[in-house]
């Protein structure tokens, strides 16, 4: 069972995006051509990016459900900044907002012992209420002297017209996959998710690895933020409202174990596109969108049921 475990889990949701890339290519004229295809890698960004620091987050047995709403403080911060310092000066300052604001959520999480379901919800209000705070809820500008250059991200490159945000998400899946598969900290993310209690009896650091994911999901929230921010050219506090349930839903789709200790970067990347390919077919086939959310909901369910009947079977 111990090879036909990952065998499926690996291999089904490979299947899964073949097929629909199949069905989409025969049922429309559209999908395979270059605009499509580049559109449909820029509409995955927001959630990629998200999806990167979740899946560390779900992998190590918490989750972070304020992860939009540190998006949207990172941006406001981020759009400030810019005004008054420039776009290097603001996109370093979204950034570093994100960071600061994930170690923040652990370091509450782990200190409180208050499920981390629970304790980022309730945070979640909090940096809501603290963007409305900073932006008096209103939308912010960047200004006119920065407002092109804020928008850069958005803009497409060089490299076959694939937008700068496109390449972000590609940059930071990347890292975000060498650091949880290459690293001794990766391997240690996968110790504390799996058994939490081993893993401290062999000497390590539980609490500061939770609050080493918080604060990469955070700096991947500051991310989607700077891309929400940069294709608007403005920012808001309500901004990336629950985007942090289809983050989730995203790594869970791709195979990473809602239970904790399995799962992987690349897995996630492939339920965003699940997700995303999903959206683009309504679109180009031109059905009522009301059921989108059925479907979804559905393949979520689908694969939260077959991880824990797969698990308790191995078990």
């Amino acid at each position: 069972m111990t090879l036909r475990y990952p065998a499926l889990r690996d291999y089904g949701i490979v299947l899964v995006v073949a097929a629909l890339v199949v069905a989409l290519s025969l049922s429309t004229d559209t999908f395979l051509t270059a605009p499509n295809l580049v559109n449909l890698l820029d509409q995955a960004v927001v959630v990629g990016l998200l999806t990167c620091g979740m899946t560390l987050c779900v992998i190590c047995g918490v989750f972070d459900l304020s992860a939009s709403a540190v998006l949207a403080v990172s941006a406001i911060v981020a759009v400030l900044v810019t005004d008054r310092a420039g776009v290097p000066a603001g996109y370093a300052a979204g950034v570093a907002t994100g960071a600061l604001l994930g170690t923040f959520n652990g370091l509450v999480v782990v200190l409180t012992r208050v499920n981390s379901f629970i304790a980022t919800l309730a945070l979640s209000i909090v940096h809501r209420g603290l963007a409305l705070v900073i932006t008096g809820g209103a939308i912010v500008y960047p200004g006119a002297a920065h407002l092109a250059g804020f928008q850069s991200l958005s803009w497409p490159t060089v490299l076959g017209g694939v937008t700068g945000s496109s390449w972000l998400l590609v940059a930071a899946a990347v890292l975000t996959s060498v650091l949880l598969a290459r690293t001794t900290f990766g391997r240690r993310v996968y110790a504390v998710g799996g058994n939490p209690t081993a893993a401290w009896l062999a000497g390590i650091g539980v609490r500061s690895i939770k609050v080493a994911v918080f604060a990469v999901s955070g700096t991947c929230a500051a991310l989607a933020g700077l891309v929400l921010a940069a294709r608007g050219g403005s920012a808001q506090p309500d901004m990336g409202t629950l985007l942090e349930l289809t983050a989730i839903a995203a790594a869970v789709i791709g195979g990473t174990s809602i239970l904790g200790g399995q799962g992987a970067v690349w897995r996630g990347m492939v339920g965003v596109l699940i997700l995303t390919l999903i959206g683009n077919g309504f679109n180009l086939l031109g059905w009522n969108s009301t059921y989108r959310p059925i479907v979804e909901g559905l393949l979520i369910l689908t694969a939260v049921s077959i991880d824990y009947a797969l698990r308790h079977h191995r078990d």
